[in-house]
């Protein structure tokens, strides 16, 4: 059965609400074993064999994604509302279908919310993934950066598709390269 265009939009928005409450869940679940376990600034390694690569360490963290711009909570609970706001907006407006579009949208919401939960609750956002080589982080960062990731995917696919319909119709001097003569 095919489905209509307002039940594809449905299963649209599903996707989009469906990925943000399981990353704020994920998230918030995460959060509240960590704070629950752990003292601020007090470190756990889940497995000896990983230990000096990825460990659980609590850090209360007042600034953006990866602890950048530490103490502008305020400006950030201003920035996460206004983002959920525009990704909301925005994917009302998306033509039916581009699942894949929607799916980067709700991880990019789900990911501002958990923080924004944390800094209405807390005032600060628990990070706790330790790899060593990047400052600490947490599930919600890591979503985040996986929707940011697939939108810019999905960004040069369209490019290229694009580039190679125009190519086909003869119009796009970008698409036809010079063969050197050599």
């Amino acid at each position: 059965m095919i489905l209509g265009s307002s039940n594809r939009s449905k299963v649209g928005w599903w996707i989009l609400l469906a990925a943000a409450l399981f990353v704020v869940a994920l998230d918030q679940v995460s959060k509240r074993l960590v704070v629950a376990n752990l003292a601020l600034y007090e470190s756990w390694v889940p497995c000896p064999a990983l230990a000096g690569w990825i460990d659980v360490h609590y850090v209360g963290n007042s600034g953006a994604a990866f602890g950048l711009f530490p103490n502008g909570s305020l400006v950030f609970v201003i920035v996460s509302v206004v983002v959920s706001l525009i990704i909301l907006l925005y994917s009302h407006r998306l033509a039916d279908g581009q699942l894949l579009l929607r799916l980067s949208l709700g991880l990019q919401l789900g990911g501002a919310l958990g923080n924004l939960i944390d800094r209405l609750w807390l005032g600060y956002v628990v990070d706790f993934l330790d790899l060593h080589i990047l400052p600490v982080f947490n599930l919600a960062d890591v979503a985040i950066v996986c929707g940011v990731a697939l939108l810019v995917l999905l960004m040069v696919l369209e490019d290229r598709r694009r580039t190679r319909l125009v190519s086909s119709a003869g119009g796009d001097s970008r698409a036809q390269e010079e063969v050197p003569q050599g």
